[in-house]
């Protein structure tokens, strides 16, 4: 099943210059990149995009974060591309992340220290989480124009 999925990259990712290595990652396995822009999100915009966390008491940070500097938004597409992003990137704190994923080779923050501090849990990238997350999100961050379809080596050895 060829799917598309979103990943940002968030403002700690863009910050650290971790831009390239991370999409390293992603094009190695042979998603492809059918989309990408950079984008300073305002308050609206990550209220739309955290719209199952705005009422929470942790919102605030988590909107703090997104809004402090520029994110890279991209769509990935490829074979089953959601779970395989969800795996390359590792769980959502990056404490429990194993090494070889982009959270568990990059960060090392835990929910607990983030909650000491009030901050949002600075992991690097955000993964649609299913489905219907992934059609929603890709629909808020990109218009049908801004995605391209054309053929990488990848297509001849998946399709």
């Amino acid at each position: 099943m060829i799917e598309k999925t979103l990943v940002l990259i968030k403002p700690d990712g863009v910050q650290r210059s971790l831009i390239g290595q991370i999409i390293n990652r992603f094009e190695k396995v042979g998603l492809k990149i059918i989309a990408m822009k950079m984008v300073w999100v305002d308050k609206e915009l990550s209220k739309e995009h955290y719209i199952e966390h705005v009422k929470k008491k942790f919102y605030k940070e988590i909107e703090e974060f997104i809004t402090e500097g520029p994110v890279v938004a991209m769509i990935l597409e490829g074979v089953d591309a959601i779970p395989t992003v969800r795996k390359i990137v590792g769980p959502t704190e990056p404490k429990s992340a194993p090494p070889g994923t982009i959270r568990g080779d990059f960060a090392h923050v835990s929910y607990e220290y983030a909650d000491s501090k009030k901050t949002a849990v600075r992991n690097l990238v955000h993964a649609s989480s299913n489905k219907d997350d992934a059609e929603r999100e890709v629909k808020l961050w990109f218009k049908p124009e801004e995605m391209h379809d054309y053929k990488t080596v990848h297509d001849i050895h998946v399709r």
